[in-house]
């Protein structure tokens, strides 16, 4: 995300990201994602929050399948919203999934809904279901 306004400075309560995270990295890096959450912290009121859901990387795998994989390191995205300014305020396993072990052929877009592999192995990707995915609270 290139650096934006997308909103007047301090002028909003909540800011919610759905599985972005991973295509600011893939497309500039740490300086996309630093950009999006520096952005979002402009545009928040003190006090507000900022939720985000990400596909989440298990913190024992590599940090290089974040470039090409779809997922992310929970503490990668804890810490670079931290530089930004945001306290992390809460967790939730609300849309976690033990059965994803986040190692696919086509990273995350292997899972439904997408299954880009087609047929191939469709019924074991069927039954792991969705990616693993982080919740995260944060407060300006």
């Amino acid at each position: 995300m290139k650096a934006t306004d997308f909103a007047p400075a301090e002028s909003l309560d909540r800011v919610l990201t759905f599985r972005n995270i991973h295509n600011w990295y893939m497309q500039d890096g740490d300086e996309g994602v630093e950009n999006a959450f520096k952005a979002f912290y402009k545009a928040l009121k003190v006090g507000g929050v900022l939720g985000v859901v990400e596909h989440s990387l298990r913190e024992s795998q590599s940090s290089a399948l974040q470039q090409s994989s779809g997922y992310m390191k929970q503490s990668y995205v804890i810490a670079l919203a931290e530089k930004a300014g945001f306290t992390l305020a809460g967790k939730s396993e609300i849309n976690a999934n033990k059965l994803d072990s986040g190692e696919h052929e086509k990273g995350v877009w292997t899972l439904p809904p997408s299954l880009r592999l087609g047929e191939k192995d469709e019924g074991k990707y069927l039954k792991i279901g969705e990616s693993n995915r982080m919740t995260l609270k944060f407060v300006k």
